[in-house]
């Protein structure tokens, strides 16, 4: 099998942790596989590097950036690589241009345009490991570039992808996703198979295994995600195909999301435009806007209501007092997004009805609802989040 593993920072986080990295890779290379990882930097390496760079500026170029924080993921994929040859295994670290990633040019947060492959068959040919430097690439014109948060995975999902790779392991300090946050929900239970819309809405919705856009590449490109710890031997979670799932649950999980601020204007003038002249302002300032609500208007007026991200919020504000509507305008930072997500909810009747329902009788009020396909998004009040949580994964019976 060609398998591509990722370790993230806190897997590496120190010489001890490399090392155990080291002889997990030698399990695998034992066992037969054809193998290249792709590693982060050192946790907390990337911060340092950041903290330099403000010493002599407060705002630097964004090409210097790239070039300095670049740098952390090629120490560890150095250093990986030192430690499996002196362990016997030929390997070989590699960098993102070296690795043959090329970007577009949008220094820090660049996209992957194409891979060229050829270097990393040669060396796989010939037996060797390979170590790549995640969260990097190259640009057409010889820039190095980085590919902001979550790099390192797309850089794993992206090289997988190219070579037609059988799997792609993403390893960090959890093992695998959940049916909720266990912090919440001590009887929540990892998830065995998940597909790709799914890991998609818990991503979207605050889940921090993995970043969308990871996931959206590996949907893409058609390549099997596995999620799992490195610091134990414990099954992960699949995240692939919906048809590769036989089983496939009513709901899948309940993820919560406490970085919300509902937004309400009241009295809108209820005419065409009005809308568009606000979420179109909204977006020109790059406030995400999620969950939208619009009342039926009556006398020539109309009640408006949105959700944005709670930092975002002053921004917001801001921007609704130089659209002139702060006398009309009420805001709540105080609120959770709960959401239901499952790809059965397509098939079956009665998810939504039977979420309403257990809210109910905990005596939690809905502010705002919004559906999809497979997600069904709540606001409630922030101080009832959790228990929101706890009675829909007990009333899905997601804890059997």
């Amino acid at each position: 099998m060609v398998i591509v593993q990722k370790y993230g920072g806190t897997s590496v986080g120190t010489l001890e942790r490399i090392k155990n990295v080291a002889n997990r890779v030698v399990r695998s290379k034992e066992a037969g596989n054809d193998l290249i990882v792709v590693v982060s930097a050192m946790s907390g390496e990337t911060n340092k590097l950041v903290e330099y760079a403000s010493f002599f500026s407060d705002s630097p170029s964004k090409r210097e950036m790239d070039m300095l924080l670049s740098s952390g993921e090629r120490v560890t994929s150095s250093l990986l690589a030192i430690a499996l040859n002196e362990m016997g295994y030929p390997s070989i670290a590699l960098t993102g241009r070296q690795a043959g990633i090329y970007t577009d040019g949008v220094h820090t947060m660049a996209r992957i345009e194409h891979i060229e492959s050829d270097l990393i068959k040669h060396e796989l040919e010939i037996g060797k490991i390979i170590i790549v430097a995640g969260f990097q690439g190259i640009t057409e014109d010889g820039c190095v570039s980085t590919l902001g948060r979550g790099g390192s995975d797309l850089s794993a999902v992206a090289i997988a992808g190219a070579l037609g790779a059988d799997l792609c392991e993403i390893y960090t300090d959890v093992d695998g996703v959940y049916t909720t946050d266990p912090r919440i929900e001590s009887n929540a239970k990892k998830i065995e198979k998940i597909s790709y819309d799914e890991m998609l809405e818990f991503a979207s919705l605050g889940a921090k295994v993995l970043q969308n856009r990871s996931v959206e590449l590996a949907k893409k490109l058609n390549v099997n995600l596995v999620t799992r710890s490195s610091f134990n031997d414990n099954e992960g979670t699949l995240i692939t195909k919906e048809e590769n799932i036989m089983e496939k649950p009513i709901v899948s999980g309940i993820a919560v999301d406490k970085n919300q601020a509902r937004i309400t204007l009241r009295g809108v003038s209820d005419k065409p435009g009005i809308a568009a002249k606000i979420f179109t302002t909204l977006a020109e300032n790059n406030i995400n806007v999620d969950m939208i609500i619009q009342n039926v208007g009556e006398d020539g007026s109309t009640n408006l209501g949105f959700t944005v991200p709670e930092n975002e919020l002053e921004s917001t504000k801001q921007i609704m007092l130089d659209l002139n509507a702060s006398e009309n305008l009420e805001f709540d930072s105080h609120v959770a997004k709960v959401s239901i997500v499952g790809v059965g909810m397509k098939s079956h009747s009665g998810v939504a009805s039977c979420a309403f329902k257990t809210l109910a009788d905990e005596n939690i009020n809905l502010e705002m609802i919004s559906t999809s396909e497979i997600k069904i998004s709540m606001i409630v009040k922030d101080k009832y989040s959790e228990l929101a949580v706890r009675a829909l994964h007990s009333a899905y019976e997601l804890d059997k």
